[in-house]
């Protein structure tokens, strides 16, 4: 071995091997040079080593290394072909060698050595070409290969330009440096050349792949040659990738022709294209004479394609078998983009259909099963719900779509979902109850979405109990101080619940529970609530034997109390629901009251605004708080309300209890006396300590009790044994606090009417709010930890002003306040209500059905809101025509109760015969053809206006002159440009995203010129898009002015977040 040939072996580290080959392969390499597995080797003048190495067992194999200005090259006959542990041993083994022979001038011969030419040839570097050649049939993927050639005195040469030559560069020779790292690139790409001594002499262009069309690129910029080899006249290749397709034309006869198609046109006379790849990522031609032509792909094609593209064919589908093909190969070349846009129609490719099979076992046992359907002509095709092999035609995200829909209406059988993902359960089982509940109340859902449910045995019977149950619970002493047996018993629908199966399912946290004759009922009710809440606390079942009886300890005697408190709380919710569904039935028609005979005071408009509005309520038994500014007398509205009740004999039996500061309670006292003195008033102003007699003795008689915060605390017991008409509490945010003894007292008072006044009702937080109405009205808002969760921390925390429109709309109907910028003003009262409707059982079937299906759409679109915006407003703004009528949707649809129609026929006729006149806007011209089409029947003149009416001066004059009591007018048509001051009340039908363009609809008739109040009436469908719409128009407010105030609107861009709030 030459020593100053290898001297580089001995700058060599361990910790270098190591970075190069790796840990197991260095320590593997080591274990073979230790044991003597390097049997010899060689070395040239240039460095080289070439080695013989015994590899396991009798296999012997040749290494070879090179070293030079880029680091280490090694090749070998075994089957790593490069970076093996038997180069690591020839390595290791020249190493030590070389470490024993060097000579002391080594190094600094060492050192010197790099600034000597790397070869013999010195002088100019070598300029490398590529030859492209013939080695096969062009249509074969490795028809064309390339070979290196080097440029000789004689032209372009062969001799020391192979492969193996430009990757090892044994020989030394000094190519081209640029030039020879774009040929090395190729050579690892293909991954055949990998510096062996079997490399072969040509490369094929199919192997390079893809990226190698941008090293060809790169070596033409490099100064690379590119030589037409044999079979060749000239090369030529471009790099601008281009496209092929498959055109796919429907024919007369129904059957379908394809025929390729592409960037390039058609094939020139006497030329032949062909594919290169596999799959093809090129596209060749060779004309006549030799001429080729080469392209990359934009894109990869399938193999299949090739026959058709080499041979330039066209394939026929028959009429028969043009299902077969929209189902099974339409997709797939549409997926490959081998059918472009615009060459087929949409509606060709098959559309999956998600199938449900319910099999039906006795004890109430029903497996699920789910599936796909694809339909395509006559064709049709059930998939199992995960893809298999050979099922390229589904539509994976149209089926996710589908799923969805599924998960959202199963979402409460965690069964039926598979575990930790969010999808479907391909197979899953329910039993008993939650069979049941299934059947009767999801599998319409699921049926209603146009999912294909099939059934397989018989079918049980099953029906859901819809009255409440019934709860007993007594208490028996046991003899023993510290427990009592307990006595449950429940009934639903009349028939009596097995307790010790209740028990189990209360226990077991179940939702439901099935009875053996198939009725079935949720065990979510709040009567079952409070059983739950006893059975957890008492946690003690003893006597094993027959009856298992249910034991309390003297300890949690206590959640008799709060049990007692909870019914209470329960019984006023459900009260005041009542209250409010009659409230709505009535319309909400806020028709002026006469103001009683005994009350001695003008009330002015503003004023006799409240009192109808604290009228209404009290008729309904419903609360409600009074925030007008302070000095806009809310108590005299309050008087006046109370005269009214007395003149009707509404306080003969109770008086209202009117509790307010100890400041202000002679104020009432004179203030009743000086406005009505019709009202016998009892002050309580001294605990009966001091007074000497009982309550009931101090008020018999009277109409009105007036008493101080501090004594309904210190008598609360007193004040609780009274019955009450009503309870008024003035300066009501004395009393937020809920916590406080002399809120849980006023809250215990169980009158059917309670007024809050206050000037503020929201002080610091949105707390002090709940704290009014769960007081006013405790249905609304009956849990201060729900109230917390859902609205005060997004609103406050958050800022998510579509919560907070939601709780606007809540309190609207419940609250008044007017500031006195509002009502000290020239023009008349403008008064504004929301009136929410309750959509008909058939018309919220339709609306539930699309809204599960929009709303799918809808949230799959946002992540790219503004690419998808008219997309999405399009679904939005169907929803809002469902909200008012299915036939604005569907037009077949066969006609469907309007409660909007119906209620708003209803005050157009009574406001008719009063004289007054009405502006009736919508954004829909088609509602507004409905609601003409019903004032017809009826009989009612009316003045239609909208965008496309030619005669609109004539007919705002109709209406002006007085030929109609009725004007139906677009919302864009009159919003603006219009003085309609002979119209008194203005109804919108439905809400706008912009409330300022509603603004300017109602001031055509409450502008200067008019002379009477302007009442308006906005019309709400109840749990539908509308109430959400209302809510988001509340957004830009401040938390005082958005809660309490009313004012001007702005409007706003809609946001994703906004939408996401409209759908929920």
């Amino acid at each position: 071995m030459d020593p100053h040939s290898t001297a580089w072996v001995t700058e060599v580290s361990d910790e270098a091997i190591r970075a190069s080959w790796g840990d197991a392969t260095f320590l593997r390499g080591r274990s073979y040079e230790a044991a003597g597995h390097v049997l010899k080797y060689s070395t040239d003048r240039t460095g080289s080593i070439e080695a013989v190495v015994k590899g396991s067992g009798r296999k012997v194999y040749r290494t070879f290394l090179h070293h030079d200005h880029r680091g280490i090259n090694s090749a070998c006959s075994c089957p790593m072909r490069m970076g093996c542990k038997h180069a690591v041993a020839v390595l290791l083994a020249a190493r030590e060698s070389a470490m024993e022979t060097v000579s002391p001038a080594s190094s600094w011969e060492n050192a010197l050595a790099g600034l000597l030419p790397e070869t013999e040839t010195g002088g100019r570097p070598v300029e490398l070409g590529l030859e492209f050649r013939i080695d096969g049939p062009l249509e074969q993927p490795n028809g064309l290969v390339l070979r290196p050639l080097r440029l000789g005195k004689q032209g372009w040469i062969k001799s020391q330009a192979g492969w193996l030559d430009i990757v090892t560069n044994y020989r030394g020779v000094n190519y081209e440096p640029a030039q020879r790292e774009v040929l090395l690139q190729m050579a690892r790409l293909t991954g055949r050349h990998q510096y062996t001594y079997s490399t072969p002499a040509s490369v094929s262009l199919s192997d390079l792949g893809p990226l190698g069309w941008s090293l060809l690129s790169q070596g033409v910029d490099a100064g690379i040659q590119l030589i037409a080899g044999q079979g060749f006249q000239d090369v030529e290749v471009g790099f601008e990738p281009v496209r092929i397709w498959l055109d796919v034309d429907l024919r007369d006869d129904g059957s379908r022709q394809l025929a390729m198609s592409g960037d390039l046109g058609p094939v020139p006379p006497g030329s032949r294209r062909f594919l290169i790849g596999e799959p093809a990522h090129g596209v060749g031609e060779l004309g006549p004479g030799g001429r080729l032509r080469l392209r990359p792909l934009a894109g990869t094609v399938p193999d299949a394609i090739r026959g058709l593209f080499n041979r330039n064919l066209t394939v026929t589908i028959p009429t028969q078998d043009a299902g077969r093909f929209q189902l099974m190969y339409l997709p797939a070349l549409v997926q490959r983009g081998l059918v472009p846009p615009g060459t087929w129609d949409p509606e060709d490719l098959p559309h999956p259909e998600l199938t449900l099979g319910l099999i039906h076992e006795p004890g109430h046992r029903m497996l699920l099963e789910w599936g796909f359907r694809y339909v395509a002509g006559e064709t049709t095709v059930d998939v199992a719900f995960h893809p298999r092999a050979g099922e390229s035609f589904r539509d994976q995200e149209a089926e996710q779509i589908l799923e969805e829909v599924a998960l959202r209406l199963v979402g409460d059988y965690p069964n039926l979902r598979e575990p930790h993902w969010q999808r479907l359960n391909p197979n899953a089982t329910v039993i008993r109850a939650d069979a049941a509940r299934f059947v009767t109340e999801t599998l319409p859902l699921l049926e209603g979405e146009g999912i294909i449910v099939t059934h397989h045995g018989e079918t049980p019977e099953y029906s859901r109990a819809t009255e409440a149950p019934v709860i007993s619970v007594g208490a028996e002493d046991t003899g023993d101080n510290d427990w009592f047996n307990l006595h449950v018993r429940v009934t639903v629908a009349g028939r009596d619940v097995p307790f010790e199966q209740l028990f189990r399912a209360l226990a077991a946290g179940d939702e439901a529970m099935l009875l053996d004759d198939g009725t079935w009922f949720p065990l979510d009710r709040s009567e079952l609530d409070r059983l739950r809440q006893l059975l957890a606390e008492a946690r003690e079942l003893v006597d094993p034997g027959p009856g298992r009886q249910l034991r309390i300890s003297a300890y949690q005697a206590g959640l008799w109390e709060e049990l007692a408190e909870l019914g209470v709380v329960e019984e006023q919710s459900r009260r005041w629901r009542e209250r409010v569904q009659t409230l709505l039935n009535l319309g909400s028609d806020e028709t002026r009251i006469t103001v009683p005979d005994g009350l001695d005071a003008m009330l002015r408009p503003y004023q006799e605004q409240g009192l109808t509005w604290l009228a209404a309520l009290w008729d309904a038994d419903l609360g409600g708080v009074l925030a007008d500014d302070m000095g806009l007398g809310k108590t005299l509205q309050s008087l006046a309300l109370l005269e009214r009740a007395r003149e009707l004999g509404q306080l003969d039996d109770a008086p209202v209890l009117v509790v307010a500061p100890a400041s202000v309670v002679g104020t009432w006292a004179e203030e009743a006396a000086r406005f009505a003195p019709g009202l016998r008033v009892a002050v309580i102003r001294a605990t009966r300590a001091r007074r000497g007699t009982e309550l009931a003795e101090e008020i018999r008689g009277a109409h009105l009790v007036v008493t101080s915060y501090t004594l309904l605390r210190m008598e609360d017991e007193a004040y609780l044994e009274q019955k009450w008409r009503g309870l008024v509490l003035d300066e009501a945010q004395f009393v937020k606090n809920h916590r406080s003894r002399t809120y849980q007292v006023a809250r215990r008072i169980g009158a059917p009417f309670t007024l809050a006044i206050t000037g503020t009702p929201l002080e610091n937080s949105l707390g002090d709010l709940w704290s009014m109405f769960s007081l006013a009205a405790p249905g609304l808002f009956p849990r201060l930890e729900g109230f917390t969760e859902n609205y005060r921390k997004p609103v406050e925390k958050n800022g998510e002003t579509d919560v907070l429109g939601r709780l606007r709309a809540r309190i609207r109907p419940f609250m008044l306040r007017r500031t006195k910028r509002e009502v000290v003003k020239e023009l008349p009262e403008k008064v504004e209500q929301i009136t929410r409707l309750e959509l008909t059982p058939a018309h919220r079937r339709r609306y539930d059905q699309h809204l599960t299906r929009e709303r799918t759409r809808v949230l799959g679109m946002l992540e790219d809101m503004d690419r998808n915006r008219v997309a999405i407003f399009r679904a939005l703004t169907k929803l809002r025509q469902l909200a008012l009528d299915p036939r604005l949707v569907d037009t077949d649809l066969p006609p469907i109760p309007s409660a909007k129609i119906t209620a708003l026929l209803g005050q157009i006729q009574e406001l008719a015969e009063e004289g007054h006149r009405a502006l009736v806007f919508s954004s829909f011209t088609g509602f507004l053809k409905l609601v003409r089409g019903t004032l017809e029947a009826e009989g009612i003149e009316y003045v239609y206006l909208d965008g496309r009416t030619r005669d609109r001066p004539a007919r705002i004059a109709r209406f002006r002159e007085g030929g109609a009591p009725v004007f139906l007018i677009s919302l864009k048509a009159g919003g603006f440009g219009l003085t309609l001051t002979e119209a008194d009340y203005v109804f919108v039908l439905d809400p706008w995203w912009n409330p300022a363009a509603e603004n300017q609809a109602v001031d055509r008739a409450h502008r200067i010129g008019q002379t009477r109040a302007v009442n308006v009436y906005r019309m709400v469908s109840a749990d539908t898009i509308e109430e959400k719409v209302v809510a988001l128009q509340q957004r830009k407010r401040d938390l005082f002015a958005s809660v309490v105030d009313t004012g001007e609107f702005r409007s706003a861009a809609i946001t994703a977040t906004d939408i996401r709030g409209l759908l929920e």
